[in-house]
């Protein structure tokens, strides 16, 4: 198994680092590899979202019994984030942030806790954008899509995964 974790590692890191030369004048490298991994994981919520928004739930509500889901939220809450989580906590440890000298079970809670912020953020940025300012559904998890990024891109950097200085 831990042959297949590092050449899974090795081949992501090669095919992003590839492109870093054309990046290289504007940003550091743990940022392009953010760009490049929070961009990918990003996409494919955004895809998984589709698909649960039109194929599973169908856009509509879900009742579960002591709360229900607008069809918004749905296939965020119920679908999406429990595929997005563990692809974006990997690429976060192994190939983003690997300077990172905290315990990898500090760095899983920590990326829980933003990963709540995160949604907590998506919440109210969905409902603002489908039932405030009457966008469709994709095109709100899109909007709201820059706003998470942006937020956990700072609060992983500065908390989840960051490096321990020890003097």
């Amino acid at each position: 198994m831990r042959s297949v974790h590092n050449l899974t590692r090795r081949v992501i890191l090669d095919f992003i680092d590839f492109f870093y030369p054309l990046f290289k004048r504007i940003m550091p490298l743990t940022t392009f590899r953010y760009a490049a991994c929070g961009g990918f994981n990003t996409v494919f919520s955004i895809f998984l979202y589709f698909v649960g928004n039109n194929f599973i739930f169908h856009k509509q509500n879900v009742h579960l019994g002591f709360i229900t889901l607008s069809g918004e939220i749905a296939p965020d809450y119920l679908f999406a984030i429990w595929i997005a989580f563990p692809v974006g906590f990997y690429l976060s440890r192994y190939v983003v942030f690997q300077e990172s000298t905290l315990h990898r079970r500090v760095q899983v809670f920590r990326y829980l806790v933003v990963i709540i912020g995160n949604l907590l953020l998506n919440y109210i940025c969905l409902k603002f954008f489908v039932q405030v300012v009457h966008m469709y559904n994709t095109p709100a998890k899109v909007a709201t899509a820059v706003i998470v990024i942006i937020y956990s891109y700072v609060a992983q950097r500065n908390y989840s995964f960051k490096t321990v200085v020890n003097n």
